[in-house]
């Protein structure tokens, strides 16, 4: 076995040391510098507009004279249902009526802050085993003041409910309170006293409407502890309300950033030379010039734009311009990139998890290997990347969907030489995401274009851009090894991943504008806990370690739904399924033996099973299990696959999830749905090769992507559960490739141990 270096319990050699962006900080330093953050001014006001007629609450709520309640929504609208869910958290706290909801998208503020984000991402550069709980404390203190004093936004980590759930039941409790008071100061009663319900307040048998108390009760001054509303008769939590945003998707008058139309406004299409330090070396600028419709060539060092009366003729027009790159080093390969993950995960690597001694439990034993191989995985959103720009003298005005709208609206100013406070961000719905609006590119080329040019501007990625320049989630290899004890159960288990640090490859472009080689470059063989989340088994097994292999394949990498858990499941649950088959032992009563201690999932695994009539994973059975826990849910997949004359055939797919209390269980449900099938995708296809620094592929149908005919039966329910909410966005994707590869083993009796799904050995 290769060596490792333990992070456990230490400082990892390679993690980030202290800056403002990233305070992962050591015990002598913890006291002084929370001392000097304590003293800061941190008071932070609401810098909401109201419309006339309205009133403000607080940061997420405003109510007007007509009895309308707008709700700030912090998080990206990427199809999740965030604009639903919490103004349903917080309707329901304020006894509104559903009727009189509207939405807003919360302006760049502290307030909003995603403090939950930061701190499990931060968490996983540095290990917290064998620090003390006051440094620990501290850490995480800092963090949490980081991300407000820098207005960390971030939509991700499946985080919207389980960050924003208590401050929007807060400021409901709030709001109520004081239309409550108002309204008792009325009747000269107790405010105490009164209720809400439907938009009114109560008492007794007096009534008056939100509307007609919200000027009064703005004023007023809230109590200094959120007071909750008694439980209702008629509770919107956890009801099944139909979206709020679902109306205008559906009649198409919902605005994503390309549908933004400004006065005097011309289109732009961009080409980007291949991943690496790239630069223009040459265009033909006559042919492009004299290309139809042509007003406006944009270049800049590491790409040209075309912008013109039109999108279609901007794109033609970049054909005729025939740009040339040329890329400082050895261009990105597949072959580069397979290289690549087999060095790192044959030389040292970093020990991220363990528990007991593996060393000694496999020592002088017989042991039990395999490897596994994932591609790059593709973002592929229906939406390209698109943004909107308009210079109005020294100011500027942009529409884009942004997952971190603070760092977004940064990294155009830095761009532009504009101040921060000249950038008017619009952060708009995003047609797909999959957390590729994490990257602000498309937004920053906006604004150099409207600037350059001083006109407004629509720029947006053609499909072969987005599939050949956008940062895909990483590739991975990984040695799984095991030890069996005297009854074919697990003594002992490593867990060897050979990935790219891209943890810190995301935060070096986010929060430190890096380009994406330079990022690149400057993550390579830094330990990163988060490029193996999910690897630490939920199992019951005695000796066991999870060890990153940092590899360094060239290609920038990004975040993806499901992030590592994505691979980290497929390595895990196939190889569990090769030990039971080892051990002679039925794939549910393999694990249900070592599932002793996570009791939910294991009720998840079982109901999975009575559902879809488990037939004991016999021969020919062609069916698959796979289980996974993560951000607080847990999930059990039965799949049922064959091959076919078409290609792989996944017939159907019957998913058991523990997620806590469920706001909206039909919105729970359709990310549940949407999840297996962005797993059905990843397992199917999703990929690319690469072949001179840029992906191989052009266009949507040749990612491999499953078709509408192969599609299954999916059956999702839900544990009853009155434990706080678990993420629900990404739970779906990791136990879907795993699953039906399993189905295919009983199927066919082969072993498929890469990722998409194939029968090539690795």
């Amino acid at each position: 076995m290769a060596g490792i270096r333990d992070t456990v319990g230490t400082r990892a050699r390679g993690t980030p040391r202290v800056t403002r962006r990233s305070l992962l900080i050591g015990a002598t330093a913890a006291g002084g510098l929370a001392v000097a953050w304590s003293v800061w001014p941190r008071e932070y006001q609401p810098n909401l507009t109201a419309a006339e007629g309205e009133h403000i609450f607080n940061a997420f709520l405003k109510i007007g004279d007509d009895g309308h309640v707008s709700t700030i929504v912090p998080q990206c609208e990427m199809g999740q249902g965030v604009t639903t869910l919490l103004p349903q958290i917080i309707a329901d706290e304020l006894g509104a009526d559903w009727r009189t909801i509207a939405v807003e998208s919360a302006p760049i503020s502290p307030l909003y802050a995603n403090t939950l984000v930061v701190d499990e991402d931060s968490a996983a550069f540095m290990p917290r085993a064998g620090v003390p709980d006051f440094v620990q404390d501290v850490r995480s203190w800092v963090r949490r003041e980081w991300a407000v004093r820098h207005a960390v936004m971030l939509t991700a980590n499946s985080s919207s409910v389980r960050m924003f759930e208590g401050p929007c039941r807060d400021a409901a409790a709030q709001a109520r309170a004081l239309l409550m008071m108002e309204a008792a100061r009325r009747w000269d009663a107790d405010w105490t006293e009164c209720d809400t319900q439907d938009g009114f307040v109560l008492h007794g048998g007096k009534r008056l409407r939100f509307g007609d108390l919200a000027a009064g009760a703005a004023k007023l001054e809230p109590p200094a502890q959120p007071v909750y509303r008694a439980s209702s008769t008629d509770p919107l939590y956890g009801k099944e309300l139909t979206r709020l945003d679902l109306p205008a998707k559906v009649d198409g008058s919902a605005n994503f950033a390309g549908d933004i139309r400004l006065p005097d406004m011309v289109y732009a299409s961009i080409r980007q030379g291949p991943f690496g330090a790239t630069r223009v070396k040459s265009i033909d600028k006559r042919a492009g010039l004299a290309s139809p419709g042509m007003l406006y060539l944009v270049e800049n060092e590491r790409w040209i734009a075309a912008v013109a009366r039109n999108w279609w003729a901007a794109n033609r027009a970049l054909d005729r311009f025939a740009p040339v790159f040329e890329t400082a080093g050895e261009p990105i390969s597949s072959e580069r990139i397979d290289m690549a993950l087999k060095r790192a995960l044959a030389a040292d690597g970093w020990r991220i998890a363990r528990a007991g001694d593996v060393e000694g439990a496999m020592e002088g034993r017989t042991q039990i290997a395999a490897e596994y191989l994932v591609a790059p995985a593709l973002h592929a959103p229906v939406e390209t990347r698109t943004a909107t720009a308009a210079i109005e003298g020294d100011r500027l005005r942009i529409w884009v969907a942004t997952q971190a709208p603070a760092q977004c609206r940064a990294a155009i100013a830095r761009a532009t030489g504009l101040a921060e406070q000249a950038v008017t961000l619009f952060p708009m719905m995003a047609g797909g995401s999959f957390d590729a609006c994490l990257d602000h590119n498309v937004a920053v080329q906006a604004a150099i274009i409207a600037r350059e040019i001083k006109r407004p501007v629509h720029l947006a990625w053609s499909r072969a851009e987005e599939i050949m320049r956008g940062p895909p989630r990483a590739p991975a290899r990984a040695k799984m090894i095991a030890t069996l004890n005297s009854a074919g159960g697990i003594d002992a288990l490593v867990s060897r991943i050979a990935v790219p640090s891209t943890n810190h490859e995301v935060r070096a472009r986010l929060f430190d504008n890096m380009p994406g080689d330079v990022a690149q470059r400057a993550s390579v063989g830094k330990p990163d806990a988060a490029a193996v989340e999910g690897a630490a088994p939920t199992y019951a097994i005695p000796h066991y370690a999870v060890d990153h292999c940092p590899a360094d394949i060239g290609l920038p990498t990004a975040r993806w739904r499901g992030n590592a858990d994505s691979y980290t499941a497929f390595f895990t649950e196939c190889f569990i399924d090769e030990l039971a088959a080892r051990a002679g032992s039925d794939p549910l009563s393999y694990r249900m033996a070592m599932l002793g201690g996570s009791p939910q999932l294991a009720h998840c695994l079982l109901t999975a099973t009575t559902l879809g009539g488990w037939e004991g994973g016999l021969s020919g059975s062609a069916q698959g299990l796979a289980c996974h826990s993560m951000r607080g849910s847990h999930i059990a997949l039965m799949a049922s696959a064959r091959q076919s004359d078409k290609g792989l055939q996944v017939e159907q797919l019957v998913a058991v999830v523990d997620a806590g209390r469920l706001v909206n269980p039909a919105i729970a449900r359709q990310q549940i749905e949407g999840g297996l099938i962005f797993g059905l995708a990843a397992a199917a296809g999703a990929t690319t090769d690469y072949e001179g620094g840029v992906a191989t592929a052009r266009k949507l149908h040749q990612l491999g992507l499953p078709k509408l005919s192969q599609s299954p039966e999916i059956l999702v329910e839900f544990v009853d559960s009155d434990r706080d909410p678990g993420g629900i966005g990404e739970i779906g994707v990791p136990v879907v490739a795993p699953a039906i590869a399993n189905a295919m083993f009983a199927a066919t009796g082969r072993r498929i141990r890469r990722l998409p799904l194939s029968g090539q050995p690795l």
